[in-house]
């Protein structure tokens, strides 16, 4: 029988503030989107287990397009294992909006097809059932 709890899913959507950029190009290094994955996960347990639960780790991370001070990001998290106090989720941090500064000082596009950003497994866990 299957659980019940995987395929749960969780999406947070977020503007990333210039205050962010550490790098020339207006670049966020790559742990902000580790810091939204967390935030992501967090949620997943309280809506399966009624707890905000801890990271373990991650099995994979890959980077795989910039993420910029002026983005608007879509994280997303979704249950693909759930263990005895475990729980692995399929993480993806995607932009969905874009500045665009060479038109403008505010100038942003909406970017169609969204940019796949950074892809992870990570596991959580949470404690057990009393």
């Amino acid at each position: 029988m299957s659980d019940p709890r995987v395929g749960v899913t969780v999406t947070h959507r977020r503007y990333v503030p210039y205050s962010h950029a550490h790098y020339a190009g207006s670049l966020v290094d790559g742990a902000y989107a580790l810091g939204l994955f967390g935030d992501v996960a967090t949620e997943v347990c309280i809506r399966t287990d009624g707890d905000e639960g801890l990271f373990a780790g991650y099995a994979e991370v890959r980077f795989l397009a910039p993420v910029r001070a002026g983005d608007v990001v879509e994280v997303t998290g979704r249950v693909i294992r759930v263990g005895t106090r475990s729980r692995t989720l399929e993480l993806s941090c995607v932009v969905v909006c874009r500045a665009c500064p060479e038109r403008g000082e505010s100038a942003a596009q909406v970017c169609d097809p969204p940019i796949m950003a950074v892809s992870a497994t990570g596991t959580v866990v949470v404690p057990p059932v009393a």
